[in-house]
């Protein structure tokens, strides 16, 4: 099974389409810096699987944050992501839980989609994650804010560290309605079928077939996924020149630098006086 791709696919003589991600590697990269709780890792990694697969299905060149906010061990949950599957993610825990399900982790709250275009506004959906699993939260959020019927399957393999996900959704592209309609549920029952071990074992094609061998199901050129955290030197220099300069030179008396830390990649940032300069007293010196 090829993995750290993401599939698209028509059905030919049907009124729905596809979605099929499998990732290993970029999901590994993402909690590799982080002790996570058992319950805590798989939620983040189906929150990037279908962060992956919302950003497939809404064909946009820009950025999108995924963030699940409530009252209970994790106080949010983001993934940020972009067209091109460069994803990262984090979970922010304000106690220690043993919680699996969706509710006992996060309690009552919402869930908040943006998305940046790279031309155009802003946008923002919020849904409230009322629904026992992420997936009939991310229906939800396709019913209420998309108005198209859509379905989605996501897996995790703890063993293995590999997250999976698939998608149908009806393509509204006529005026038979009822026909739309039965397409998408004929389909949703063949997906049902679907086996853990299938998903995260056989290669797209060979599952594919194996759900729908009686359909005719044109499968598009896979597109990678991978981890992409992105922190950087410049952006926090940019932060620190917002810091008063009274106030950098104070904490470079105490502690010798400056220094940021990256809460999605961990990686720490030192700034001495030198660097510093242009913020505190306007030169380069």
């Amino acid at each position: 099974m090829q993995k750290d791709i993401l599939n698209r696919y028509l059905f030919d003589n049907l009124h729905a389409r596809g979605e099929l991600v499998n990732l290993s590697q970029t999901f590994q990269d993402i909690v590799a810096a982080h002790d996570y709780p058992s319950g805590v890792k798989q939620l983040l990694g189906e929150l990037v699987a279908a962060t992956c697969l919302l950003t497939a299905t809404l064909k946009f060149e820009g950025e999108i944050a995924v963030q699940l906010q409530g009252d209970g061990p994790i106080g949010y949950l983001a993934v940020n992501g972009n067209n091109s599957q460069e994803m990262r993610g984090i979970a922010r825990m304000v106690s220690e839980t043993e919680a699996t399900a969706l509710k006992d982790l996060i309690g009552k709250g919402n869930m908040i989609i943006t998305i940046r275009p790279s031309n155009g506004e802003p946008y923002q959906g919020v849904v409230a994650l009322e629904q026992d699993t992420l997936a009939e939260c991310l229906e939800h959020y396709f019913d209420v804010s998309e108005q198209i019927p859509t379905k989605i399957w996501l897996f995790s393999d703890e063993q293995s560290s590999q997250i999976a996900g698939t998608l149908i959704q009806l393509l509204p592209d006529g005026d038979d309605k009822k026909q739309q309609q039965a397409d998408f549920e004929h389909l949703c029952q063949l997906t049902n079928t679907i086996k853990s071990e299938e998903i995260f074992s056989l290669d797209s094609e060979d599952l594919l077939y194996r759900l729908y061998h009686q359909e005719e199901v044109r499968l598009f050129e896979p597109q990678a996924v991978s981890y992409q955290c992105s922190c950087s030197e410049e952006k926090c220099l940019n932060t620190i020149s917002q810091i008063e300069p009274s106030e950098l030179e104070s904490i470079i008396v105490e502690q010798g630098c400056v220094s940021m830390t990256c809460d999605y990649c961990l990686t720490t940032y030192e700034f001495k006086r030198p660097q510093l300069a242009p913020f505190i007293d306007g030169t380069t010196n």
